[in-house]
């Protein structure tokens, strides 16, 4: 059975130092202004954590036996229990941006960009999402073909972490690069480096939360890039990018723990300090039994999640089948980022009226949560997937 390790413990302490240490201080701060702190990316690659699933070849930790994926929640957990945006540049860091080029890339692909990314001097991004495509991927309508040896690719994605940031090197962007004998589209995966003629970066949007979070929507008009580009397989670009989704949901679920033990944790704080009519306001069950009710959550959260994890170690190791990670990776995703929208429902109410004020990070994490529920595939999308694992959809 799976069990964190007291290497995994200790790792985590070391990142929870990280993060009180160089983001708490600084996060009300970068919050107000939307700032992305750049200078915090290559600290982050100094410390190994972009490197954690990647082989040593490439600049990485090459845990390989040792549970690498495991070691990533664990950091994104802990990074998402001070500031969740942070925990997503992570996530979307490694997931999105190295986990496609390091699965499915050339040598000389994983050679020219895996260095600089695994050591924070740069950051990727997965352009899968467009304006008219979201759960349903397949819906895709920016289209790429080969024109004189070189891909011309024309569309729009919307959403992309870390797409427009001062150290972005490039975007991986799923495109329709043909049509199959059944009429449906071919849809390969092209890697497109930052500053390319024709690929535009719009504006950052104004989001309900991960204000701290480098998020942007992607033009290409005309946009060409050398045929090698191609990562992996022509027509393999769905299938890539649904199987990335797979880890994607484990680390995002690893995100909504950070956020649902920060909200356990501030929440019986501030219960045993605040008063109300003589006493602290943790004495009294309507705030006691909510308190309660969230740790119950946390702790099935995180043994959700980090079972997910360890099923993908093991799958990576070949002792577990796919089927087994797919399934615990929508288990874990749904349970984790519903059960952290409700702690932040929690936090907030026992909070009072200070919950209500941005100078209390439960407000930040109110904001925050619901996105957990609708990135990597929405919880309605993680129950279809369930269902059908139980034979009830077809």
């Amino acid at each position: 059975m799976f069990e964190l390790s007291k290497d995994h413990e200790d790792f985590r302490q070391v990142v929870r130092q990280f993060a009180e240490a160089e983001i708490a201080p600084h996060v009300e701060k970068w919050d107000a202004e939307s700032h992305f702190p750049t200078e915090l990316i290559p600290k982050m690659g100094e410390m190994g954590l972009f490197g954690l699933v990647v082989p040593e070849e490439f600049g990485g930790a090459g845990l390989d036996d040792e549970g690498p994926f495991t070691y990533l929640c664990l950091a994104i957990e802990e990074l998402g229990r001070v500031d969740q945006s942070m925990g997503i540049t992570l996530s979307a860091g490694v997931g999105l941006g190295i986990n496609p080029i390091l699965t499915y890339g050339s040598q000389e692909q994983k050679e020219k960009w895996l260095p600089d990314l695994v050591a924070g001097r740069a950051l990727a991004g997965f352009g899968l999402t467009e304006p008219d495509a979201g759960s349903d991927a397949s819906g895709t309508r920016t289209k790429a073909e080969v024109v004189d040896g070189e891909w011309v690719v024309n569309g729009s994605k919307a959403f992309i972490t870390n797409s427009g940031t001062d150290i972005t090197s490039c975007v991986t962007v799923t495109a329709r690069t043909g049509t199959r004998e059944n009429g449906k589209p071919e849809i390969s995966a092209i890697i497109v480096p930052a500053g390319t003629p024709g690929f535009t970066v719009e504006p950052a949007y104004r989001k309900l939360g991960w204000h701290i979070s480098d998020t942007h929507g992607l033009t290409f008009e005309n946009c060409r890039v050398p045929e090698a580009n191609l990562l992996g397989e022509r027509g393999e670009g769905y299938k890539q990018f649904l199987k990335t989704l797979d880890d994607g949901r484990i680390a995002i679920s690893a995100l909504a723990v950070g956020l649902a033990q920060a909200c356990l944790e501030q929440s019986v704080e501030y219960a045993k300090q605040r008063t109300a009519f003589g006493k602290p306001i943790g004495a009294y069950q309507g705030v006691s039994f909510q308190v309660a009710d969230l740790q119950v959550k946390v702790e099935a959260a995180r043994l959700l999640t980090y079972k997910a994890a360890w099923l993908k170690d093991e799958f990576e190791a070949g002792r577990r089948s796919m089927q087994e990670v797919k399934k615990a990776a929508s288990i874990a995703k749904l349970y984790s980022t519903e059960a952290a929208v409700e702690a932040t429902r929690i936090a907030t109410q026992v909070f009072g009226g200070n919950g209500f004020m941005e100078e209390y990070p439960v407000a930040r994490f109110y904001r925050d949560a619901k996105i957990l529920e609708i990135g990597e595939g929405t919880s309605e999308v993680q129950r279809m997937l369930i269902a059908r694992g139980l034979g009830l959809e077809g």
